[in-house]
């Protein structure tokens, strides 16, 4: 259990190193007119995500949820590559990446590395990591319910990102076709 706890406790690290670089990014954003969107779901996503990685914890010591290695060593190698394509959006955007939804009139999108194949590749790493995680060490009520209220989510989420980006300003309808446009 020590080693899950400690993935658990990196990928919280993690959360705190994201939320930083979104922080820094907020202040340079807003410094240049940005405009944010959706600030009614955001409570909500920091919310379901902390939810989740207390839920990590907290199944597997009440459940006494074993560590199934036909099950979690797959969860493993998909939790390291959703990191790893979490932090290729983030290197890819540079200070355009952020955890709100925020637009700087005139900036043209971004269709480079994962955004040049995926039109949210940030919350494909969302989604397998949110499944992932918790079935390491076997939480699958943890790990089903983070799905089902993250697909809601990001339904939300994801339709607010494309009305800031259709709204904020005509750079924005770019003829790059959509599968390879971000924000």
């Amino acid at each position: 259990m020590e080693p899950y706890l400690l993935l658990v406790g990196l990928v919280a690290l993690e959360r705190i190193a994201e939320l930083a670089t979104a922080r820094r990014n907020t202040r340079r954003s807003l410094s240049r007119g940005a405009i944010e969107y959706g600030r009614g779901h955001y409570p909500a996503m920091v919310a379901l995500h902390t939810a989740l990685l207390l839920g990590c914890v907290v199944e597997p010591l009440v459940a006494d949820r074993p560590f199934l290695p036909a099950l979690g060593w797959p969860a493993l190698a998909l939790v390291i590559a959703a990191q790893g394509l979490r932090w290729w959006c983030i290197a890819t955007l540079g200070p355009q990446w952020n955890t709100r939804v925020l637009v700087v009139p005139g900036r043209p999108l971004v269709a480079a590395g994962p955004y040049r194949l995926l039109r949210h590749p940030n919350y494909v790493a969302v989604v397998v990591e949110g499944a992932a995680l918790p079935l390491v060490h076997t939480a699958w009520v943890t790990a089903a319910a983070f799905t089902v209220l993250n697909l809601v989510l990001l339904g939300v989420r994801i339709r607010c990102e494309e009305d800031a980006l259709a709204h904020a300003a005509p750079v924005y309808r770019s003829p790059v076709p959509a599968e390879g446009r971000a924000r």
